[in-house]
């Protein structure tokens, strides 16, 4: 049922085998592991390694171990398969322009969906993150967590359920990994203002319902972003010369 690991990561391929049992179906939801020993004897590894894995695995709710009994496969969830994922992106991420550019990939359509799918609560909801991110920057406050509640609005508003976890899965990652530079973003002058207007003009194409100019205007703000955040990282820089003008918020 196993095969011999060669790999340098030698607990990611055991993972990987223990999912694609459990895919399979030749693991069940209560089926018993083997022991780490007769793992480790099995795949031909260390028992550090399968230690490792099954640390993994528990944090992932893929098994559930059991003191003195053992390890057991759970009843997997699809939150269950996002968190390996998750999981694995903060053992691998070291660049967030990477994690950046995927976020691009999936919410340029997203916005494009919202416009074409979004109702009238979600639109308040996207007025209501509006207004938390506007009163936020008038207090000077560092707004990532208004931030946050727009683009989840956002992907809410595209109505696909599968779509919001995978977003929620980013979203998180994003907090975890990369809080303080996030953080540093809003600190930046006039980004708060810029970053303000960026959504609004995402807000009023999918209140439009106009699909093309959503995905232009969120692709226009992941870039301000992407941009934003790559001086951040080459030069620590203190303003955003060179960036848009009027930066001003509304009164």
């Amino acid at each position: 049922m196993f095969r011999p690991v060669k790999t340098k990561k030698v607990y990611e391929e055991i993972i990987e085998q223990i999912k694609n049992l459990i895919v399979e179906k030749k693991l069940q939801p209560g089926d018993k592991l083997l022991s780490e020993r007769e793992l480790s004897e099995r795949l031909n590894v260390s028992r550090t390694s399968v230690r490792e894995a099954f640390s993994a695995l528990e944090m992932m709710g893929i098994i559930a171990i059991r003191p003195g009994e053992g390890s057991f496969v759970r009843q997997v969830s699809f939150e269950g398969i996002l968190e390996p994922l998750s999981f694995l992106l903060k053992v691998e991420a070291s660049d967030i322009m990477q994690l950046l550019e995927v976020r691009k990939i999936l919410e340029v359509e997203t916005a494009a969906l919202a416009a074409d799918r979004a109702r009238p609560e979600n639109l308040l909801e996207l007025e209501d993150a509006l207004g938390a991110m506007l009163e936020g920057a008038k207090r000077g406050e560092v707004g990532d967590t208004a931030d946050d509640s727009f683009h989840f609005a956002v992907a809410k508003a595209a109505n696909n359920a599968v779509l919001i976890k995978v977003m929620n899965t980013l979203s998180d990652l994003m907090n975890t990994s990369f809080r303080t530079a996030r953080q540093k973003l809003f600190l930046l002058e006039d980004m708060p203002s810029l970053i303000y207007q960026s959504h609004c003009r995402i807000y009023e194409a999918i209140r439009d319902k106009d699909v093309p100019l959503a995905r232009t205007r969120m692709r226009d703000h992941l870039d301000l972003v992407e941009d934003a955040m790559l001086r951040i990282k080459n030069a620590g820089m203190k303003s955003l010369k060179g960036f848009p003008a009027d930066a001003s918020l509304p009164s």
